[in-house]
C-alpha cells in the first residue's frame, strides 16, 4: 500500500534538509571526490601493495596483486568477554569464503575497542563508556587510512559501538558499507523476575547469591543481552537506515542463517562497488529522510534514550544537523508500536517471533511515517525491509513479513497501538534543556512536584538511600554528571532504589545531566539536561529543599527559584579538574574539554563537536 508521507514527518525532513544545506553540500562534495573506478589498491606504490597484501593466504595475495577483484576491508568489534561480539570471532573466515566466491577478496583491516556498559554499570570504568564512541569512530579511521578497500564490512552490535563504527564509516563515506550484526543470546531470566530480585536486594531482602543466580540466568550465553536496551536499538536503527541485509538484525548467534546472512552481507557489498557497476556509498544512503527515519523507528518501539545523544552525532558526521525539537516533534505523531523490556514484560526474541522488523517497518510505512523513496544496501526503496529472511538450500531467500501480529500484546499494527505518541518528550525550562522517556512511566506518575534533594554523584545518592534519609517526596538532582564533568556515565545504579520509593507511594523523579540507560525504566527521570552543571548550568545553582516541577504531559522542568535569584547564588564547585582520575580516565582530559553538548551528540569529534 503506498500514502504519502504524514505531513509532521514531511516537514520536519524539509525543516533538517534545509538547516543541513550547506554541511550536507561539502560533505557530499569531498566523498564524491573521492570515487574511484578502479581498484583502489591501483593508486598505492607497489611497494604499498606488496606490505598490504604480505600477510594474505596466498591465493588471495595473488588477487590482490594480479586481479581487478574487490578487495573488502573488515572492521570488527570482536572480544571474547562481551558476550554480543563473542560470536564476531568466526565472522572474517565466513566472509574471506564469501568473498572469494563472489570474486573479491576481504581482510581485517582493524579492530575497535567493545566495553560492555552491562560490566562496568556503576563503577568508575563508567567514566569512558560515551567517549569509547568517539574512540571506535578514530579506530575506525585508522583502520581503513590504508586506502587499500573498494568496500567495508562493520561487524558491530553493542552501545556505542555501532554509533561509532558509523560514525567512522561516514569518514570514508565514498566506499560502499555494510554492517553486519550477530544476533541476540536466547532468552533467559525473565526480566521482570531479574528487576524483582534487584529491588529485593535494594532491600536486603535476598543476599547476593540469589542476585547474582538471577543475573546468571539473564545474560547466560554469547549473544546480545535480551532486553530493549541501545545494543538492540542499534540494530533496529540498522534495519530502518538500510544499513543492513533485510531481517538480520535478530536472527541468534550460532544459527544457519546467521551464517548466510553474513555471506549475503559478503556478497552485497562486492555488487556495490564501483567495480561492479552497481556503486552505493553509505553516504548516499545516510542522507536526511534516512536519519529522519531511524527516528522514527526510535519513538515507534520505544527505543533508547541514548540515541538522542548518537543520532545527532551520526548526523554530523554525514553533514546532517538534527536536534532534539526534531526528536520531540517526530515523537508526538508516531504510535509505539512493541511492548519490549522495559516498557513491557517480552524480550526481543519474543519481538521478532512475533513478526518483528519486516512486521513493523511495513506498518510503518503503509501509516505514511517513514520515508519509503530512500537508497539502502540492497537498492532503491525501503520497502525491501518488509521481507524477512530464511534459509533455502545453503542460501538464504525473503519472504514478506507476517501480515498479523503473532502477539499483540508484543507488537501490534498502526491503527491499533499501545500509544499514540512514542513516548520521548522534550522538557524545557528554568532548569535547562533535557529529554524524558515516558513509554513505561505510568500516567499517574508523568507529574511531580516535589523538593529537591541534591547529590554530586550517583554514589552519595545511594549513600543516603542506605541511611534511610529518603523517605519522603523528592526530586533527586545528580549533577556534575555530563560529558565536560566526567564522561557522562549512565546512572543507572539508580533505578532500583527509585523504583523501590515509588512502589511505597512515594512520589519521586530524577533530574540529571548525566545518562540513564538504554533500559530506562518506570520512574520519571529528566536526562541529558543541557547547559550541564559542569559548564555552570543552572543545575549547578540547586539547593535542597528548591520546590522542582517535572510536568512531562506539557514539557515543562521548573523551578520555584526566580531565574536572577537563582544565578545570584554562589553555584557548587564545577569539579572538572580532579588532579587524579585512575583506570586510564586522565587520558581523556582532552575529550572532557572538548566535547560538544548533549544535544548536539555529546562528541569530541571533528565534524560532530559544535
Amino acid at each position: 500500500m503506498s500514502v504519502g508521507v504524514h505531513p509532521v514527518i514531511k516537514n520536519v525532513t524539509e525543516r533538517i534538509i534545509d538547516r543541513s544545506g550547506d554541511s550536507r553540500r561539502d560533505y557530499l562534495d569531498e566523498m564524491r571526490s573521492r570515487r574511484m573506478d578502479d581498484p583502489a589498491r591501483r593508486t598505492l606504490s607497489m611497494g604499498n601493495q606488496a606490505h598490504a597484501a604480505a600477510g594474505c593466504a596466498i591465493m588471495d595475495k595473488k588477487a590482490l596483486l594480479g586481479t581487478d577483484w574487490p578487495n573488502i576491508g573488515i572492521i570488527t568489534s570482536y572480544n571474547d568477554m562481551l558476550s554480543a561480539h563473542q560470536p564476531f570471532e568466526r565472522f572474517p573466515e565466513i566472509i574471506r569464503k564469501a568473498a572469494r566466491a563472489a570474486g573479491a577478496t576481504a581482510q581485517v583491516s582493524g579492530g575497535v575497542p567493545a566495553m560492555c556498559d552491562g560490566v562496568t554499570q556503576g563503577q568508575d570504568g563508567m567514566e569512558l563508556s560515551l567517549f569509547s564512541r568517539d574512540v571506535i569512530a578514530m579506530a575506525t579511521a585508522v583502520s581503513l587510512s590504508h586506502d587499500t578497500y573498494d568496500a567495508a564490512l562493520f561487524l558491530g552490535v553493542c552501545d556505542k559501538i555501532v554509533p561509532g563504527l558509523l560514525i567512522g564509516a561516514l569518514q570514508f563515506g565514498h566506499l560502499p558499507s555494510v554492517f553486519v550484526p550477530a544476533g541476540p543470546m536466547p532468552s533467559g531470566l525473565p526480566n521482570r523476575e531479574k528487576v524483582r530480585v534487584r529491588q529485593l536486594f535494594t532491600r536486603s531482602k535476598v543476599g547476593r547469591d540469589e542476585l547474582l543466580r538471577a543475573e546468571s540466568e539473564s545474560y547466560h550465553s554469547p549473544g546480545t543481552c535480551t532486553f530493549y536496551g541501545t545494543a538492540n536499538s542499534n540494530q533496529m536503527l540498522m534495519e530502518v537506515m538500510g544499513l543492513h541485509i533485510p531481517g538480520a538484525a535478530f536472527i541468534q548467534p550460532g544459527l544457519a542463517l546467521r551464517d548466510r546472512l553474513t555471506e549475503a552481507a559478503t556478497q552485497q557489498a562486492v555488487k556495490l562497488t564501483a567495480l561492479r557497476g552497481n556503486y552505493t556509498p553509505i553516504a548516499e544512503i545516510v542522507d536526511e529522510k534516512a536519519v529522519v527515519n531511524a527516528i522514527v523507528g526510535l519513538m515507534a518501539t520505544g527505543g533508547s534514550t541514548n540515541h538522542t545523544l548518537h543520532i545527532p552525532a551520526i548526523a554530523r558526521a554525514a553533514g546532517i544537523i538534527v536536534d532534539w525539537d526534531d526528536f520531540s516533534e517526530i515523537s508526538s505523531v508516531t504510535p509505539l508500536l512493541t511492548r519490549i523490556y522495559p516498557n513491557g514484560s517480552a524480550d526481543v526474541n519474543h519481538f521478532h517471533a512475533a513478526g518483528g522488523m519486516g512486521y513493523l517497518i511495513r506498518e510503518l510505512l503503509d501509516a505514511g511515517l517513514m520515508h519509503e523513496d530512500v537508497l539502502t544496501v540492497v537498492g532503491k526503496g525501503l520497502r525491501a525491509y518488509t521481507r524477512e529472511p530464511v534459509e533455502s538450500g545453503d542460501g538464504v531467500i525473503w519472504r514478506d513479513a507476517p501480515e498479523i501480529s503473532g502477539e499483540d500484546s508484543i507488537l501490534r499494527p498502526a491503527s491499533r497501538p499501545f500509544a499514540e505518541d512514542g513516548g520521548l518528550r522534550l522538557l524545557d525550562g528554568p532548569l535547562g534543556r533535557g529529554i524524558i522517556k515516558i513509554s513505561s512511566v505510568a500516567t499517574e506518575h508523568q507529574y511531580v512536584r516535589a523538593p529537591a534533594r541534591v547529590f554530586d554523584s550517583q554514589n552519595a545518592f545511594l549513600a543516603a538511600f542506605n541511611d534511610g534519609q529518603l523517605t519522603g517526596s523528592h526530586i533527586a538532582v545528580i549533577r556534575f554528571q555530563g560529558p565536560r564533568a566526567n564522561g557522562m556515565p549512565e546512572l543507572h545504579k539508580l533505578t532500583p532504589p527509585l523504583g523501590v520509593l515509588q512502589d511505597q507511594g512515594v512520589p519521586v523523579a530524577l533530574v540529571t545531566d548525566g545518562r540513564m540507560s538504554g533500559a530506562s525504566g518506570k520512574v520519571p527521570a529528566a536526562i541529558h539536561v543541557v547547559p550541564e552543571a559542569g559548564m555552570g548550568g543552572p543545575l549547578a545553582y540547586v539547593r535542597d529543599g528548591d520546590i522542582i516541577t517535572l510536568d512531562a504531559a506539557n514539557g515543562r522542568l521548573e523551578i520555584d527559584v526566580n531565574e536572577a535569584r537563582l544565578m545570584a547564588r554562589n553555584p557548587a564547585e564545577l569539579r572538572r579538574n580532579r588532579p587524579v582520575l585512575g583506570l586510564g580516565r586522565d587520558i581523556f582530559e582532552g575529550f572532557r574539554a572538548t566535547c560538544s553538548t548533549a544535544e548536539t551528540g555529546a562528541s569530541s569529534l571533528i565534524g560532530t563537536a559544535s
